[in-house]
Order: structure tokens, then sequence, then C-alpha cells
């Protein structure tokens, strides 16, 4: 499974790019107003930082203007033009779907986002959106499951060898990262901050804290010099 970090805060970019574990960015309109920068300027900065680390990722950059799907296929167009990686994000409604056809014909990846049921899924990948984004954590916010969603599109996709690809969105925890993958999500878009849990573990910072301690015993009673690994 593919993870992307679901962020438009560049340091946290470049820390996920250091880690080598990620493979793409997402982003949206709400992420972008909170780093109180401009839109375009920030996509362009973090397609830049793909850019500049060489490594292949995906730059998902949402369409701001959604009042009509001609109004978003000539954003669409716009920002596939700024950066080769760029996968264009539209909404999952009638307009949004129609564009993403478009676009598609077009050769134009597209991510069809707010996704809620297998219909709008289907829907995602009859038009030949490269990603749909199911919201996960939204649909349990509202006493519905967000993890079930994805299992059925997962085998509503199979049922009919569908290469669009699930990229499970509003991850909550790390639990919901882990169930993703057990299920069969392609991607799943995460904050900073769970990727972060996800390297955590109580039994993973005991055993170092032991290990540590249990050097430290063993070169205070013994006459080895510990090892100068600088020079």
């Amino acid at each position: 499974m593919e993870l992307f970090l679901d962020t438009a805060k560049v340091e946290e970019i470049k820390a996920g790019l250091e880690t080598g574990c990620i493979d793409g960015v997402t982003t949206n309109p709400t992420l972008i107003s909170e780093c109180g920068k401009k839109f375009e300027a920030t996509i362009m900065e973090i397609a830049e930082l793909v850019k500049e680390s060489n490594v292949k990722w995906i730059v998902n950059a949402e369409v701001t203007q959604v009042e009509s799907s001609t109004a978003m296929i000539t954003q669409g167009i716009y920002l596939s033009k700024l950066h080769q990686n760029i996968v264009v994000k539209l909404p999952a409604t009638i307009e949004g779907i129609t564009a993403a056809s478009c676009l598609a014909r077009k050769n134009i990846r597209t991510n069809v986002t707010l996704c809620f049921s297998v219909n709008q899924a289907l829907l995602a990948a009859k038009s030949g959106a490269s990603y749909v984004s199911p919201f996960v954590g939204r649909l349990d916010d509202i006493g519905e499951n967000g993890t079930e969603l994805i299992k059925q599109i997962r085998i509503a996709y199979n049922n009919y060898k569908i290469n669009t690809k699930i990229l499970a969105a509003s991850i909550r925890s790390p639990f919901h990262v882990s169930a993703m993958a057990l299920i069969g999500a392609d991607v799943a878009t995460i904050p900073f901050s769970i990727f972060e849990k996800m390297f955590k573990h109580p039994l993973t910072d005991n055993g170092m804290m032991r290990f540590k301690s249990d050097w430290e015993t063993f070169t205070a009673r013994s006459e080895i010099k510990q090892v100068n690994f600088t020079r």
C-alpha cells in the first residue's frame, strides 16, 4: 500500500521525504488556507520539492472552481501543466465526474474525492479517474463504517478488474492505516501526526531502553572502549 502525506506544510513533506516511506502528497483548499499561503504558490513549492528529490511522488492538487464542470476542466488543465506529477482532485458530484471524464480523455490524471458510497466509486471508475478517495473518518463520525466502505469498493473493483486506485482518506489513527492495508486499499493518505505515530510502539521503546542500559552496564564493567563511529 502506498502512503501519501495529507498536508500542505513544506516542512512536513521534507521530513516525509527523508524517511523514504512516503509516495506522494494530497492537498486541498482547507489545508492550503491553513498555511496562510497562496494556492498556486503552495502547489508549485510542493512540486519543486518533489522535483529536487528525484522521487516520483504524486502531488494531488484540488480544483477550487467547482461551480461547473467547464470551470473544473479549465482549472484542471491549468493545474496539470504546473508539474508532470500532479493529479487533479475533483469532487464526486455529477459536475466533478463529468470533468474527470473530459480530463481523462486528455490523458490528465484525476482523483475523485469526497466519495462516500460504492455508487460514487463506480462512477469515478467509469469516468477514467486514476484515483478515488473515500473518506473513512468522516463516515465513522456520523455512525457509519468507513472501513466497510473501503472493503465494499475493493470487492466491486476486483469484480470487474477496475484499475482506478482506492485512496483511503480522512485517516484518523494508525489503526485506520493498518485496517486499510488489510482490506486492500491501494493508497492511504495520512496527516503527518499519524505518520509519526506509525513508527511508535511501547515495546519498541522499552526494548531500546533495555538495550541501551544493558550495553552501558556491560561497557562500565569491562575495559572495552566505546567505538568512535564518527571517524
